[in-house]
């Protein structure tokens, strides 16, 4: 080995030792190792945002940012606890339910499935579900319920269905959410029985008139990649999506309630307490919101998604927006307008305990993923605190 390898090699092993720099008794900073002769490093623009968020009744809030496309040099930042009782904090690597968010990954399939001519946007519903699942609720004998046969494919992407939202079952609901959580947190939702749920329900609207957010709209996206692949939406997802972007820390659980380590804990506000809520069995969110990953796969997922990795650039632009109902909004991403005027698309999620959100710019090289562990960040404001810090120039240190 030359003396010039020799120093490389050193530099290498140094900057691989490099420990977490505290930026307050709140707050901390650490960046991925570089490689030798890279010296380059985003200064830690969020930390102040997460500190509020934590501040405002987050237990821990973490983020990671990616510029140029640079994943070994991302910018990981914390603030607050991962673990209330042990004082840990949040990890780079640490897994987490990313709730909602798994919709954009089932929302690419879909489109995918569009561009290879297995179905399209205006098709129905009804017309793509597996055998046996219903496409509307007849028990009653009633006609004002929900009906599949109604609702495009398009209207699901965009949640302008109108569906009742199945998690909004008053007894569903205490169940999921409310005092009702500690006794049924492991129980099993087949997505069929969550389905005849929502169609019990008189819509909340007619089909197209306007956006009313519903996890039954993506609980049946979910059932319909079925329908037309005769595989599971996480199978697709897999196969289609994880395994092309590499992402290793990204999974399906289905019904098991665990995590894989390492983890923290996710705290859910019931009733005015606090109550751990990690472990649950997330087929109560399936394909609206079953999803399990880090932020670096975030960030490695949608830096592929916004470069045109994933889909044909007719399918993206319906990804991004849709110029449907809500013009911020596309089949599968949304656009934020920041207060200085820069607008980023991505997506959010939340599910018992934990709340994620990646947004980046249109080309997918400048991306910012931060979570909570708590439901939802207690003021919206502080959330896009977050993304601004990072995204508006003038925010910057």
């Amino acid at each position: 080995m030359t003396m010039r390898s020799l120093h490389r090699a050193a530099l290498a092993a140094l900057l691989a030792l490099i420990v977490p720099v505290l930026t307050g008794c709140t707050g901390q900073t650490r960046i991925a190792p570089l490689p030798p002769g890279e010296v380059r490093r985003p200064p830690a623009t969020t930390v102040g945002a997460l500190r509020r968020l934590v501040h405002d009744g987050a237990p821990g809030a973490a983020s990671l940012i990616t510029r140029d496309g640079r994943f070994w040099g991302s910018r990981f930042s914390t603030a607050g606890a991962a673990d209330l009782r042990t004082g840990r904090p949040m990890d780079a690597l640490d897994h987490f339910r990313a709730g909602g968010l798994t919709q954009t990954l089932v929302a690419t399939v879909i489109l995918q499935l569009v561009a290879e001519r297995k179905l399209a946007l205006h098709d129905t519903a009804a017309a793509h579900l597996p055998a046996g699942v219903p496409a509307r609720w007849p028990a009653t004998g009633k006609s004002d319920g929900g009906d599949l046969r109604k609702v495009t494919i398009r209207q699901l992407l965009a949640h302008t269905s109108g569906l009742f939202d199945y998690a909004r079952d008053p007894r569903l609901s205490g169940r999921l959410y409310g005092t009702g959580f500690a006794a049924h947190r492991y129980d099993t939702h087949p997505p069929d029985r969550l389905l005849r749920i929502a169609l019990a329900h008189r819509p909340v609207a007619a089909p197209g008139v306007r956006y009313a957010y519903a996890d039954t709209d993506y609980l049946v996206l979910g059932l319909i990649i079925k329908g037309v692949t005769g595989r599971s939406y996480a199978s697709e997802i897999h196969r289609r999506l994880i395994v092309p972007a590499g992402l290793d820390h990204t999974s399906f659980p289905g019904a098991d309630p665990s995590l894989p380590r390492p983890h923290g804990r996710g705290y859910a506000l019931i009733g005015g307490r606090r109550v751990d809520a990690t472990f649950l069995d997330p087929s109560r969110a399936g394909a609206a919101g079953e999803m399990v990953t880090t932020l670096g796969d975030l960030n490695r997922f949608f830096s592929a998604l916004l470069s045109g990795t994933f889909l044909a650039p007719r399918q993206m632009a319906q990804l991004r927006n849709d110029r449907g109902a809500d013009r911020a909004r596309g089949l599968g991403l949304y656009a934020t307008r920041l207060p200085c005027g820069v607008t980023v698309r991505g997506h959010r999620g939340g599910i018992n305990g934990s709340f994620v959100e990646t947004a980046g710019t249109a080309d997918g090289r400048h991306l910012v993923s931060y979570r909570v562990n708590a439901d939802a960040p207690a003021r919206p404001a502080d959330g896009t605190a977050v993304l601004a810090a990072e995204f508006c120039p003038e925010r910057r240190p």
